[in-house]
């Protein structure tokens, strides 16, 4: 039975997801494939490497940084975070905390990195062959929020961040052969995405990115219908949800390192029925084969 994960980040707030991670790997729990969106896309990376609690400081330490995010960074580089000092200087190999590229890159795991591609508005799914050591583009391209970064060249395209794109890639999956699901979400299950902040940054680069702007338009509505959609599939025990009661007031960008930490805590602990999920799934494929 092939099982996945999707983590459909959430800017600051996939810390949540972080701790959800954690725990499968404390819990010996491994996947047969990823998907990761935005931030998730590097949750899921460092998941599959095996380098646990490796993202912690991602979120509650580097964003602290000036080198990181904030508005210094804006002023310089019209561009609030700096994705190549997040995923370039601290990921390298002789960096501050070095991404394991070797383990990604040998372990079985299948994995992908959703995208948008800026000037087209198709949604494009990178894999393991987009990667090298030390060149990870393709995680800065899946995390290129519009307006508060630059789309993020990777080849001869631009891309803005993959929650544009397929913001919760069920299907995909499914498409890839997973017969079971475990969707990470950073949002309570009952919060539905409203567009207004998606209208906002949908002004900024419609002259310049048209495609991209009108699939920021209607985000909300694929979100809203993906969450629909995953709890059908809940209801008939092929995927479970991990999500949060409350985020602890933690949101997209959101500098508070208490609640950073309570946000990290609250995956962990979530992150415990998982094994369980695919143990009982897997018992249950048994029986009816």
């Amino acid at each position: 039975m092939k099982t996945g994960v999707i983590d459909t980040g959430g800017g600051l707030r996939g810390i949540y997801a972080a701790g959800v991670l954690d725990r499968c790997l404390d819990d010996g729990v491994r996947f047969d494939l990823g998907i990761g969106i935005s931030a998730g896309s590097a949750n899921i990376a460092s998941f599959i490497a095996g380098q646990r609690m490796r993202n912690y400081a991602f979120y509650t330490e580097y964003p602290f940084r000036r080198q990181y995010m904030g508005p210094g960074q804006f002023l310089l580089h019209r561009s609030y975070l700096n994705l190549d000092y997040i995923y370039g200087t601290l990921s390298r190999a002789d960096g501050e905390n070095p991404l394991d590229y070797p383990a990604l890159r040998d372990s079985p795991t299948e994995f992908y990195v959703v995208a948008l591609n800026a000037r087209t508005g198709q949604t494009v799914y990178f894999d393991k062959s987009d990667f090298a050591q030390d060149d990870y583009g393709v995680l800065k391209a899946s995390s290129a929020i519009p307006f508060i970064c630059h789309p993020y060249a990777v080849g001869d395209e631009l891309y803005f961040d993959g929650a544009l794109g397929d913001t919760i890639p069920l299907e995909k999956a499914f498409s890839l052969g997973c017969e079971r699901l475990v969707l990470i979400l950073t949002k309570p299950l009952h919060e539905l995405r409203t567009v207004e902040t998606d209208e906002r940054l949908a002004r900024h680069i419609e002259k310049k990115y048209p495609a991209a702007a009108e699939r920021l338009r209607t985000r909300a509505e694929r979100y809203n219908t993906g969450v629909a959609l995953a709890r059908e599939y809940a209801r008939e025990g092929r995927v479970q949800i991990v999500c949060p009661e409350d985020t602890a007031g933690v949101g997209t960008l959101t500098r508070d390192r208490a609640a950073l930490k309570a946000l990290y805590v609250k995956g962990y602990q979530d992150g415990a029925g998982i094994r369980d999920f695919l143990h009982s799934t897997e018992r249950r494929g048994e029986h009816e084969s």
